[in-house]
């Protein structure tokens, strides 16, 4: 029993996986945007060989430099438990380095640790990454192992822009002492004490490190780097106070959320959104506008008389347009990429038809409705194009954001085998859809759709005169009831006076009868 709990400790079961299988491909694309894996081998100070892969967007502009986050996975952990991380990271213009640690996954060396060593490991990525000129700051993301991890480490380098600690336990000989009341280890606690001082010293002998010295309390007080907290309310296997008591300890801006769940449960999505937004505002990351080929939207679409634009105006056509053409064709589309095998000489209607048939097919019951997009002349207003440049990359970005988690269609559930949780990556719905609408009023009267090969949501509205205000007849109900109150009120006084007029009558005349 001694030696499956030293397994327990430094030689937990091994994820052995294949990459082409349970990692993101080589090539992908992530909410509308292409990105690429770049798989390399680092050497750390101890020659063991380390598996790692680098997700970055497969356009990078000249000069720019994005920052990125290291994920650091947790025990029996590897490269795979990062698919989640991807899908909230990349999106944000962030990319992310994922590694197997010494011991684990594909990497070499026979034991992990538990962080001791893994903070090693971390140092020669983070070396590594320093001298990459176009990467600007580096954030840390553990979990259980991995944040213990990337603690130890934070403390060591302050000049990490920020850490997201998921299930961090405080203790190691603590943690030991917990899970056998949580296992319900029938043994005395002076044979547990014994116990636990000869697995020291075999651990010590075997992978070179001392259970004592894993304490992440006396590490906190030394971290200044804004850190974020995450600890599930259910975790029976790193229990909750273990978050608390590092989080008081620690010196630096902190947060702390905590969710339903346990250890290796999914986590829910306000906490990766509340990850993505500390990221966000930590590393700061630059805007990277989406360019499209116009040739390739001349190829597969007849755009009449368009002008194909730059930047995210061709975005926002491109996406006006495969919705029009999936309306029309009445099917359902998950993807915003343009046909692979559509024949070029396909008799296919054009967008401006597209666009004038979407219009006169909607109805609008407010005239008021088209202000938008149409002046006081009902003519399409012209648009600006250096004062929407700026605006257009804003708004590319949030859109990029908002469909950072619905844009991903991969699952890597079967990591589940060796215990780790499900992979993030949601089922793709609809892709986005740009309706026009118009009031068509004459059925002969089209629109000229000239204008809108730009964002209809970015066009500039001209002044239009102001209507007359219409009078509207206001009814007052609260004088109505009042009204018809006083007039109760008034019969029934008079219901009560001649009531009275009767019984003084009715009374005179019995007394008259008895005289």
């Amino acid at each position: 029993m001694i030696e499956q709990f030293i397994n327990f400790v430094i030689r937990p079961p091994r994820a052995d996986y294949n990459p082409e299988q349970y990692l993101w491909d080589l090539e992908f694309t992530l909410a509308g945007r292409k990105y690429k894996r770049l798989d390399l081998e680092l050497t750390n100070n101890r020659g063991h060989m380390l598996k790692c892969s680098h997700y970055v967007p497969a356009n990078i502009p000249e000069n720019t430099a994005l920052p990125c986050v290291i994920y650091c996975h947790g025990n029996s952990g590897c490269r795979a438990d990062a698919n989640e991380a991807a899908v909230i990271l990349l999106p944000s213009n962030i990319t992310l380095f994922t590694l197997d640690f010494s011991g684990s996954g594909l990497s070499g060396g026979d034991y992990v640790s538990l962080g001791w060593h893994e903070k090693e490991d971390l140092k020669c990525v983070v070396s590594y990454l320093r001298k990459d000129k176009q990467i600007s700051c580096i954030g840390l993301w553990g979990r259980s192992m991995g944040a213990v991890t990337s603690l130890l480490y934070g403390a060591e380098d302050p000049s990490i822009a920020g850490i997201v600690l998921d299930s961090a336990f405080s203790n190691l000989y603590d943690l030991m002492m917990e899970l056998v009341d949580v296992y319900k280890i029938r043994v005395p606690k002076f044979t547990i004490k014994v116990a636990v001082q000869y697995m020291r010293r075999v651990i010590q002998k075997r992978a070179k490190f001392d259970i004592m010295d894993l304490n992440a309390v006396q590490y906190a007080p030394k971290t200044f780097i804004p850190a974020l907290f995450g600890h599930g309310s259910k975790d029976i296997f790193i229990q909750p106070h273990h978050c608390d008591r590092i989080y008081d300890a620690y010196a630096g801006d902190k947060n702390v959320i905590k969710f339903d769940g346990d250890h290796n449960s999914p986590r829910p999505q306000f906490y990766y959104d509340s990850v993505s937004i500390f990221f966000y505002n930590v590393l700061r990351p630059p805007l990277i506008p989406t360019v499209l080929n116009s040739k390739k939207l001349e190829k597969y679409y007849d755009l009449g008389g368009l002008k194909v634009g730059t930047g995210n105006n061709e975005s926002l056509l491109y996406e006006i347009i495969s919705s029009l053409r999936d309306v029309s064709t009445d099917k359902a589309s998950s993807s915003s990429t343009a046909p692979q095998n559509a024949p070029i000489g396909t008799s296919t209607k054009s967008v401006v038809e597209l666009l004038t048939e979407s219009a006169n097919q909607s109805s609008i019951n407010n005239e008021n409705d088209l202000d938008f997009l149409l002046d006081e002349e009902h003519n399409l207003t012209e648009i600006d194009r250096d004062s929407q440049s700026t605006e257009s990359h804003l708004q590319g970005n949030n859109n990029n954001k908002e469909n950072g988690i619905n844009g991903c269609s991969f699952s890597s559930s079967n990591r589940e085998s060796w215990g780790r949780c499900s992979s993030l990556g949601g089922n793709s719905e609809a892709s986005s859809s740009g309706r026009c609408t118009a009031n068509s009023t004459n059925k002969n009267n089209s629109i000229t759709l000239k204008a809108l090969a730009t964002p209809l949501r970015r066009m500039r509205r001209k002044q239009s005169p102001k209507l007359k205000e219409k009078k509207v007849v206001s009814f007052n109900w609260r004088k109505l009831r009042r009204e018809k109150m006083e007039k109760a009120e008034e019969r029934e006084r008079e219901r009560e006076s001649i009531t009275q007029r009767l019984r003084v009558c009715f009374l005179g005349h019995k007394r008259a009868q008895s005289t």
